[in-house]
């Protein structure tokens, strides 16, 4: 019984055997010789699909502007003080207010003018009493002299008429002085602009008793301010009177000025001299105050370049790249040293191959090797039909 158990086993395995050499066969002819060599070599020369799709633009040469950078404070031209001359005397009236333009002679305040006005008439009448008593003394002088050769006075007294009356004629001198100082005190309750500009302070206050010499305006010449760069002495001689600056405040307004003069010497601290460049039209340029700490660019003049579109620039690893698009379609990193920037384009200044092309848009999400399919870029809304 165990033996035919046995042989009854070898006999389905020898089935299971020959039922699976048969499927085998019948699916080997079913199929074309070579197939799989076939599918093989397919599958080696599929083409790789392309990375992204890109943009690309060949670098132009461009006539860009050689500037210089620089920072400074701005400052007045020339501020002038305006103060009080007469002493004691009470304010009655301001008519000008930081900001306004004033013109040279144009009165700012007046001063109360009662005291004046009495001390020129109690002055005028010690004119007209020192006059009289000079004519009286000048008639005495005049009669001792006829009366000199005659004898009936004597030397002396002929002597002190004449002293009198050259002490009566100082007199007048002394009281038309006074008078004439009475007069310019009455002159000085008008505060009058010394010269064309535009008031920058004040402390004037109506009804307050001021001192000669207090301080009442503060008014900047002209209304022009200046722009105080600190140029190195390594750079400092690439300045020259009367060249053109470009001046930014810290809020971005922008102001045209001209190099009026070069300190002649040089901060032996910071090793920078102060170059002036004149900002006339203080009124125009709102966007620039005295006071403001401001940066500029010299024009120096201008040199051709080597440009490209600013979006081609991909910044990695603290370096600047640009990706060459190569005959294959595949893409190159190249570390490039960039300059000068212009619009939307920006200098570079490492040597590019001759027949170079490199990718715009989608420049920063590739890397070196892979590969993309280019296409035409878009033209701006303005150039549509």
């Amino acid at each position: 019984m165990k033996r035919m158990k046995r042989s009854t086993l070898v006999i389905v395995l020898a089935v299971v055997v020959l039922l699976a050499a048969a499927a085998a066969f019948m699916f080997s002819r079913g199929k074309p010789e070579g197939a799989g060599a076939a599918e093989a070599k397919d599958a080696a020369a599929a083409p790789a699909k392309p990375a992204l799709t890109v943009t690309v633009a060949k670098p132009e040469a461009s006539e860009l502007t050689v500037t210089l950078a620089a920072n400074g404070n701005v400052a007045a031209w020339q501020e002038a003080s305006i103060g009080s001359e007469s002493n004691g005397l009470r304010l009655a009236e301001v008519r000008v207010n930081v900001g306004d333009l004033v013109k040279k002679g144009q009165v700012l305040a007046t001063f109360s003018q009662e005291t004046v006005q009495a001390d020129v008439a109690q002055a005028r009448a010690s004119l007209a009493e020192a006059k009289a008593t000079a004519a009286d003394a000048a008639g005495n002088a005049a009669r001792a002299r006829t009366l000199q050769t005659t004898g009936a006075l004597s030397q002396q007294q002929i002597n002190q008429y004449q002293t009198t009356e050259q002490t009566a004629k100082a007199r007048v001198e002394a009281a038309e002085a006074v008078l004439a100082a009475q007069q310019v005190r009455g002159r000085n309750t008008q505060v009058l602009a010394p010269d064309d500009g535009v008031i920058s302070s004040r402390t004037a206050t109506v009804g307050s008793v001021l001192s000669a010499g207090t301080e009442l305006f503060r008014l900047i010449r002209q209304g022009r301010l200046e722009w105080r760069a600190e140029v190195t002495s390594a750079e400092l001689s690439r300045v020259a009177v009367g060249t053109p600056a470009i001046v930014i405040s810290a809020s971005g307004a922008q102001v045209s000025g001209k190099v009026r003069s070069i300190a002649p010497t040089v901060d032996p601290q910071t090793r920078a001299a102060l170059v002036y460049v004149d900002i006339p039209n203080v009124l125009e340029n709102t966007g620039i105050k005295a006071g403001m700490f401001a940066r500029g660019d010299f024009q120096l003049g201008r040199s051709s370049a080597l440009t490209v579109p600013q979006a081609s620039i991909v910044p990695r690893d603290g370096f600047n790249h640009l990706l060459l698009l190569q005959p294959d379609n595949r893409v190159a990193q190249l570390k490039v040293e960039t300059g000068r920037r212009v619009g939307d384009r920006v200098e570079i200044t490492t040597r590019l191959p001759a027949d170079a092309r490199v990718v715009v848009q989608g420049a920063g999400f590739l890397n070196d090797g892979d590969l993309v399919r280019v296409v035409d870029a878009a033209p701006n809304k303005e150039q549509r039909p």
